[in-house]
C-alpha cells in the first residue's frame, strides 16, 4: 500500500521552509553548500543512513562542497509525508553538519 499524498493545499512554505517545491508539484528541492568536501560527504553520509532506517530515499548530486537533493514518494505519484518527514530529518542534519567544528 502507498503512502497518502499530500492535500494540495499543504503548507509546505509552513512545515519546510527551507525546501522548494517544484513547478510539477510533485518533488520539493534543495541545494545547500558546505565549507568543504568533507563536510558534504559527512552530511550525504548521515542522511543516507537516515533515509534507510526510512526505507525512503533521495535522489541528489554532488559536486565538492555542493548538495542538491530533491524528494518525492515514486510509488505514490508525488508528495507524502514521508517526504516532509525526510526533509524535516535532512534540515537537522544539515544544521549539525554546517555547525560541527572543521
Amino acid at each position: 500500500m502507498s503512502p497518502t499524498l499530500l492535500p494540495a493545499n499543504f503548507d509546505y512554505q509552513g512545515a519546510i521552509p527551507l525546501w522548494q517545491l517544484h513547478a510539477s508539484g510533485k518533488k520539493i528541492t534543495r541545494e545547500l553548500t558546505f565549507q568543504n568536501f568533507e563536510k558534504a560527504f559527512a552530511f550525504m553520509m548521515l542522511v543516507a543512513q537516515r533515509a534507510e532506517e526510512m526505507d525512503h530515499h533521495p535522489d541528489w548530486s554532488n559536486s565538492w562542497n555542493w548538495v542538491k537533493i530533491e524528494l518525492s514518494t515514486h510509488s505514490a505519484g508525488g508528495l507524502t509525508g514521508l517526504d516532509i518527514d525526510l526533509a524535516l530529518a535532512i534540515d537537522q542534519i544539515a544544521s549539525q553538519v554546517q555547525s560541527a567544528k572543521a
